[in-house]
């Protein structure tokens, strides 16, 4: 059994399966403790003709049938329709609290900030919603069932032991005292050794991870044999963590077993000589070893209790260090729904740091983006452009009073609110292993075959769909590696289309395509978002030129913020920025023609 405050409350919500599961394994119990006294009444009748020598009760078929075998198919259906229940009663509650639990880990991990992945690798938490969920359930199931068999039969037989032959009773027992101290020493390393074993598993996910992500790369720059060797070295971590826990584990089933043989072996010897000595009678013997064999499992039980304790408390563990990680980007108290925006952004002196960095990404950043306007944001790579669109769709906490929404202070407005009124195209264009139609209708509640398409001309894509022998239904392979860099981008961006929403970011999403398809899918969005505002951020200034103003960062600085034209005059830095760049241009249509 564990427990803990994350585990607790189970308990409680599956009580009534736990109460009726005890009722089920007390009446296994009890049932199974009478069957070595139908032993005895059986040898007593061989022996001396009578089924009862002290009412001197006659041993006939029929007290054979009635007295012996009647009782034992009783006995043994009590026993089946009662280990069916305790099945059903015990393994339902954990099963329900592993699926119950997976939820409620599904749910906070969706609601962690991203300042939390920036630590955590992916393979790692999918080591918790697989190994450490598994580990829990079999503790929460097995564990309680062994917890209560071994108690309840144990105190049972016990008592019956010592009814019949004190002495016999004590020798047989003491030894418990030595198995019950090498489980406690054992339970210690087994818990380090079992958080070892965890961890090392959790390495070897992570690297699997990365690499299966990256294969291409891998095999690219021929890193095959580089990457076969890393994951051989850690491969062997894993099997070397798996072996030691392993090894306490069958060093305390050793130990288990050993008790239970030197026990028989007393039972035999000791016992053989009372018989003898005429102490006790040969039934009495067959029904004290009757009642020895009945505890044997629940005694081989405490070694597998052990070892799910501590596989279920140190899974457990981690997986609480998972649920109390702080939800850092949350609703205020008292915020309010956003409503409909109309798109106006404000930036007022915002200064911001990555809670992982120690710098600055952000300095000072003021200027205001007007409802309805087309703004592009450029500047040289780390110069803070990614991280404004991070601010703006509330991925990072901010200061009060440095960040509007329509004259309203983001920090005021609930973050479902502000979100549901931004459509985002993320730099890395993610797409789900699902169909295209899927994944550009993503962004909607409601499924509209026709504003797919309309979306996806909108976005220069379809005729790259229809192309594909299934259209739309083409299943995208992990996060959209079945179509081109390009295709990726065009189809993230008929998905933010789809939401129609007031504030439109593309983050560097048209870097992929070429001059022709990129003009006519800003103009598509000239066109289709008029009173709408639309953040482009782009390396090439040339992509965001003839946008209505266009916002400089340098440094995390606003270096400029106005028109193509303005800047030009009054932003030298700005200026040199696209004589480079139309110095490269140059340069390339040269080397075109070589």
């Amino acid at each position: 059994m564990i427990f803990g405050k994350r585990i607790n409350k189970y308990y409680l919500r599956y009580a009534h399966l736990f109460l009726l599961g005890l009722i089920s394994l007390v009446l296994v119990d009890y049932a199974n403790l009478q069957i070595p006294k139908i032993y005895r009444i059986l040898l007593t009748g061989i022996n001396s003709g009578y089924a009862d020598d002290a009412r001197k009760v006659v041993f006939t078929t029929e007290v054979l049938l009635n007295d012996i075998c009647l009782p034992v198919l009783v006995i043994l259906a009590v026993m089946a329709v009662g280990r069916f229940l305790w099945r059903v009663c015990f393994f339902g509650a954990s099963v329900g609290t592993e699926a119950k639990l997976r939820q409620e880990m599904f749910e906070h991990v969706g609601k962690l900030s991203q300042e939390y992945f920036s630590t955590h690798k992916v393979g790692s938490l999918m080591a918790l919603f697989t190994n450490d969920l598994s580990a829990i359930e079999e503790s929460f199931g097995w564990g309680v069932m062994m917890f209560f068999d071994a108690s309840i039969i144990g105190v049972l037989a016990v008592y019956d032991m010592i009814r019949l032959q004190p002495v016999l009773a004590l020798l047989s027992v003491v030894p418990m005292i030595f198995l019950i101290a090498i489980g406690i020493i054992l339970n210690r390393y087994m818990n380090k050794k079992w958080d070892e074993k965890e961890e090392a598993f959790s390495k070897i996910s992570d690297f699997s991870q990365e690499v299966f992500s990256g294969l291409a790369v891998v095999k690219a720059f021929v890193k095959e044999a580089k990457e076969l060797w890393q994951f051989k070295k850690l491969n062997k971590n894993n099997e070397n963590a798996n072996v030691e826990f392993v090894r306490l584990s069958v060093l305390l089933r050793s130990s288990v077993m050993l008790f239970v043989e030197s026990v028989v072996a007393v039972i035999l010897g000791f016992g053989g000589y009372l018989v003898w000595q005429g102490s006790t009678s040969a039934e009495a013997l067959l029904e004290f070893i009757g009642y020895f064999m009945a505890i044997v499992w629940p005694v081989m039980a405490v070694s597998e209790l052990i070892d799910l304790h501590s596989r279920g408390k140190t899974s457990l563990k981690r997986i609480t260090e998972l649920l109390d990680a702080d939800i850092t980007v949350k609703d205020r108290v008292g915020a309010e729904d956003a409503g409909r925006l109309s798109g106006k952004i404000e930036f007022k002196d915002l200064t911001f740091t990555y809670p992982a960095k120690g710098y600055a990404n952000l300095k000072g950043v003021s200027f205001t983006v007007e409802a309805g306007e087309n703004v592009g944001v450029v500047g040289q790579i780390g110069s803070g452009k990614t991280t404004l669109v991070d601010l703006i769709v509330r991925l990072y906490n901010v200061e009060d009073e440095t960040l509007f929404l329509d004259d309203k202070d983001v920090n005021s407005l609930t973050i479902e609110s502000v979100r549901r009124n931004i459509a985002y195209v993320p730099q890395d264009n993610f797409l789900f292993s699902d169909t295209i139609e899927n994944n550009v209708a993503y962004a909607t509640d409601e499924f509209d075959e026709d504003k797919v398409k309309e979306s996806a001309a909108l976005a220069c894509v379809s005729g790259d769909i229809e192309n594909f022998t299934d259209g739309y239904k083409t299943v995208l392979g992990e996060r959209g590696v079945t179509v081109s860099g390009g295709q990726k981008q065009r189809i993230s961006i008929a998905r933010a289309l789809m939401k129609d929403a007031p504030i439109l970011i593309l983050d560097d999403s048209v870097s992929a395509v070429d001059t022709e398809t990129e003009k006519t899918i800003l103009e598509n969005l000239k066109k289709t978002r008029k009173g709408k505002t639309t953040l482009l951020i782009a390396h090439r200034i040339s992509t965001v030129e003839n946008m209505d103003k266009i916002l400089f960062l340098s440094g995390g600085k606003v270096v400029g913020f106005g028109k193509h034209a303005e800047l030009l005059k009054t932003c030298p830095e700005y200026a040199r920025a696209v004589d480079l760049q139309r110095l490269e241009d140059e340069k390339k249509e040269e080397e075109s023609f070589v």
